[in-house]
């Protein structure tokens, strides 16, 4: 299975994140700027119930406003849904420090928290659409020390490697690469540990995908005892009812570890179209879930997230851009579907 938000060539968008601050404003909508420039005018969440960063010159923020610009209002009506909420910040693989300074600067002086992904394991989704990663454990190990040196002592929660887990447990990735793949993850919690600032979350698939009995021992290897929890559901559509029982089995076998969902794109469920690619590459008929915050009712589920960042490809499949690339058509349609 592959899990979409591959960021490969990101190289300038913590610059592009720390100038965005300056476009924060006080209430919870979204608008062009006062001078009819429309340069991107994004608010903050209520920090009470959502602390995560709304990133103001994001895709969606750029997209709304352009559809103001053309004059089109009701799309950009329908793109804002996006635009004014926190989505995750996939760390690139070319300056992973400056990025996650810029990201998580940003962020503080909006007294807000980052929401990072971390997607650049050694052989990344088995070689499929989001194929990539590290050239081995070496330059990993180097790329996630830089991460965890530009985040310094912010505040950041960090989502840690969409399917590298899975992808052991299934035998997607060969089982030859499976010692180091345990041991790259663990260092890496422990690594992104050492920051006053930072939780994290291991990656733990979703409720489709494979059972909690298959999953706990593999994440205890990947180092999720000294993680703040585990993540279920980035990037894939199951409901939130599955998704809440299916981390609540896992944490029982993980001494009542905490967990995060993502509700990005879960509003209608998963796809049942019978075509295996059809369940997790750009399905059609998807809706944004619900959105982010800290106060889900469950003691066990920390937070809902957008970790995935709605309106990005999953991959090129159905018409679709390449992995992690901006698509507005589909973003549109995750907007309008959205009750």
């Amino acid at each position: 299975m592959v899990l979409s938000g591959a960021r490969t060539g990101a190289a300038g968008v913590a610059v592009a994140a720390v100038g965005a601050a300056l476009l924060l404003t006080s209430c919870s909508s979204s608008s062009s700027s006062p001078d009819g420039s429309g340069k991107p005018e994004v608010a903050q969440q209520p920090k009470a119930t959502d602390p995560f960063w709304v990133n103001p010159d994001g895709n969606a923020a750029k997209q709304a406003a352009a559809y103001r610009e053309s004059g089109d209002d009701d799309k950009a009506a329908l793109i804002a849904k996006i635009a004014e909420q926190p989505v995750g910040e996939w760390i690139g693989p070319e300056n992973p420090e400056s990025e996650a300074r810029g990201f998580t600067e940003a962020a503080a002086k909006a007294d807000r928290t980052a929401l990072l992904v971390l997607y650049n394991i050694p052989h990344r989704d088995c070689g499929q659409f989001s194929k990539g990663g590290a050239a081995d454990g070496d330059a990993y190990r180097a790329w996630v020390d830089k991460v965890a040196a530009g985040i310094g002592d912010r505040p950041a929660t960090v989502v840690l490697e969409p399917d590298a887990v899975l992808h052991l447990v299934d035998g997607c990735t060969p089982a030859r690469f499976a010692e180091e793949r345990y041991d790259l993850l663990k260092k890496a919690v422990e690594r992104l540990k050492r920051q006053p600032g930072v939780k994290v979350y291991v990656d733990a698939g979703n409720a489709g995908w494979q059972r909690p009995d298959a999953l706990d021992e593999p994440l205890r290897r990947a180092g999720v005892a000294a993680a703040d929890g585990f993540a279920v559901n980035v990037s894939n559509f199951q409901t939130t009812a599955a998704s809440r029982d299916f981390g609540r089995q896992l944490s029982a076998k993980l001494s009542g570890k905490h967990f995060v969902i993502d509700t990005s794109r879960n509003g209608n469920g998963p796809y049942g179209g019978g075509d295996p690619k059809q369940t997790w590459c750009n399905p059609p008929g998807r809706a944004l879930g619900e959105r982010p915050t800290t106060r889900t009712g469950d003691a066990l589920v920390d937070a809902y997230v957008w970790a995935k960042r709605p309106g990005e490809s999953d991959g090129d499949c159905k018409g679709g851009p390449k992995a992690g690339e901006w698509w507005p058509e589909y973003a549109l349609t995750l907007a309008r579907n959205t009750k």
